[in-house]
């Protein structure tokens, strides 16, 4: 399937009139290594989006606790809709009444290294790790460093997230397993600046708000 017919959902949820965000019409990935992004969105609810390029889109969770340095912390992840490559750079405010509505920042962003493997011990395509329902990789961002691990519990990969079974939405943990600094969980996110450009939530609200 092409990064285009990958991304019908997120186009089909966004009118590019009113949002800023990006429309998803860069063609293909460039060179180097893969690429992550964490951002803050200030919509319904205050949360962390994940998102890790496969190919030519970004695979997107849902974080409500954001992602943790401490290998204790077992992060709840829930899978969203694919996201274009330019949505790395985004930040800024979604309209009040889009899908979204609300303030992004950039928290994190760097690039990653796949790390699965089979139990022959021999590389296995990421895109088919994550299919399976469990891929590990290591960051290398500029808060974020070390080996993580992503982990579906709950639903198949069928294209509603349902288990089938009545447990509900398809979702993940996020881990993290091994290297970089140890530490604690996400900071507060009413005070984190962004990677981009060091603004709050609060600073690119009162600056970009339409």
């Amino acid at each position: 399937m092409s990064g285009r017919d990958r991304l019908r959902e997120y186009r089909g949820k966004r009118d590019f009139g009113r949002t800023a965000e990006p429309g998803g019409d860069a063609h293909g990935a460039g060179p180097g290594a893969p690429r992550f992004v964490v951002q803050i969105h200030d919509a319904s609810t205050l949360h962390f989006d994940f998102r890790l390029q496969v190919a030519d889109v970004l695979r997107s969770w849902s974080v409500p606790k954001g992602p943790s340095a401490d290998p204790g912390d077992k992060r709840l992840a829930v899978p969203t809709e694919d996201h274009p490559l330019e949505y790395e750079e985004f930040e800024g405010v979604i309209p009040a009444g889009g899908y979204g509505g609300g303030t992004v920042i950039v928290w994190d962003n760097g690039t990653y290294e796949p790390l699965s493997h089979d139990r022959r011990g021999r590389p296995v395509d990421f895109a088919q790790s994550l299919e399976r329902g469990h891929a590990r990789f290591r960051l290398r961002g500029s808060k974020l460093r070390g080996e993580y691990a992503l982990t579906r519990f709950r639903g198949g990969s069928g294209g509603d997230g349902s288990g089938g079974d009545g447990s509900g939405r398809e979702a993940w943990l996020l881990v993290k397993t091994a290297g970089g600094p140890a530490g604690s969980g996400a900071p507060d996110p009413r005070r984190a600046r962004s990677v981009r450009s060091g603004r709050t939530l609060a600073r690119v609200a009162a600056d970009d708000r339409p």
